[in-house]
């Protein structure tokens, strides 16, 4: 394995990196150091952040020094890969169809498939949320097949609505919230993966995976009004 690296970020942050590359068992060893310092409780950190292949700890310097911090990051991350995190598979409906699947002929054009195969790719396998970030709720998801990995667009477009799902650079993504976008939108999804009046905000736990279900048009708008009143409507199972 790749050895840490420690980076400062300013005088109360350390980012603790752990590679160079968007990958699921990097991103495990990440997530699996952010819960065993959720547990170890050390005095003196503030909050962590996890990110595709790093972990941004915040910390009160005048509690807990860099050397102690980094030495007991090192013991955690020893204990951590012997550990077995428990993560949940999650079926989202996700409607193709106008006019929620704004760009679907556009790139399914650029990336020499018809709108009906590009669908049957993005629905047919399970894609890991590796991180939130950007906007609130706005999770990315890997594990495309390399027959999706469309570029980002040249010039944003217009906002797009919100709990959109959108591919790019080869990954997929839900945008909760309405924002131009260098992103394809290729459908929407009725699930609010994010909601600051529920409790928890965020539907769907980082190192989760989701498999999209293709619905109609009827349906989403069934689904919607039923997840607007705050009925959960993706389904979930335990993955491991």
């Amino acid at each position: 394995m790749v050895p840490l690296r420690f980076l400062d970020s300013g005088e109360a942050m350390l980012v603790v990196e752990f590679g160079a590359t968007i990958d699921a068992a990097l991103n495990e060893r990440v997530l699996a150091l952010d819960a065993a310092m959720t547990r170890a409780a050390i005095p003196g950190v503030i909050e962590t952040t996890p990110t595709f292949r790093s972990l941004a700890i915040h910390y009160e310097p005048l509690i807990v020094d860099r050397k102690r911090l980094v030495a007991r990051i090192l013991d955690l991350e020893a204990e951590a890969e012997t550990m077995v995190r428990s993560a949940r598979s999650w079926v989202f409906p996700c409607c193709y169809e106008p006019p929620h699947g704004e760009d679907l002929a556009e790139v399914a054009a650029r990336l020499a498939l018809t709108p009906e195969r590009l669908v049957l790719l993005h629905t047919e396998r399970a894609l890991r949320v590796h991180m939130y970030g950007f906007s609130p709720g706005f999770a990315y998801l890997g594990g495309l097949t390399e027959d999706l990995a469309a570029s980002r667009r040249a010039h944003p477009r217009p906002p797009h609505p919100a709990d959109a799902v959108m591919i790019a650079g080869g990954m997929s993504a839900i945008a909760p919230l309405p924002m131009p976008t260098g992103w394809w939108v290729i459908g929407r999804t009725p699930e609010r993966v994010f909601a600051p009046r529920r409790d928890p905000a965020f539907l769907v736990a980082v190192g989760d995976e989701i498999r999209f279900e293709a619905i109609d048009a009827a349906t989403f708008t069934e689904l919607s009004r039923r997840a607007a009143a705050g009925e959960p409507v993706a389904r979930v199972g335990t993955r491991r």
